[in-house]
């Protein structure tokens, strides 16, 4: 009986490693981070403004894919990076871009602001610090 749980167990964890590999909450070999291409890090703007998000080594594809080494651009105003694994809450300071986008018009009072992208898997779970960046931006 015990080796029959051993064996039980060894099986459960591939499949385990398996699922969560095909997820896709394990940023690809390729992964090299992501970027906020405009504005620049302390820019000075005015509300609204375009907000572009960069990502290298991975693909860039709509909430509920599951495809390894792919996910969506998520951007968190003044909030700390989500830990790998946890799902990015959704509300006004952690906006989902879940259709695949790739820029965002932002609407900000006056005011200076973090902001963070952060990559996230198909279900909105973390790929950590490793695939964020921020920037600070003062909206006059």
């Amino acid at each position: 009986m015990f080796k029959n749980t051993l064996w039980i167990a060894a099986v459960v964890m591939a499949l385990t490693s398996t699922v969560h590999a095909a997820t896709g909450n394990v940023p690809s070999a390729a992964a090299q981070g992501v970027s906020i291409v405009a504005p620049a890090d302390g820019a000075t703007v005015s509300s609204p403004f375009k907000v572009q998000f960069g990502v290298k080594g991975m693909t860039v594809k709509p909430a509920g894919d599951l495809t390894a080494g792919t996910g969506h651009h998520h951007l968190l105003i003044n909030a700390v990076v989500i830990a790998k694994g946890e799902v990015v809450p959704a509300d006004a300071q952690h906006l989902h871009f879940g259709k695949g986008q790739t820029e965002a018009e932002l609407t900000l009072a006056p005011g200076t602001y973090t902001l963070t992208v952060l990559f996230a898997d198909g279900l909105h779970k973390s790929y950590g610090s490793d695939m964020s960046a921020s920037i600070k931006v003062t909206v006059k």
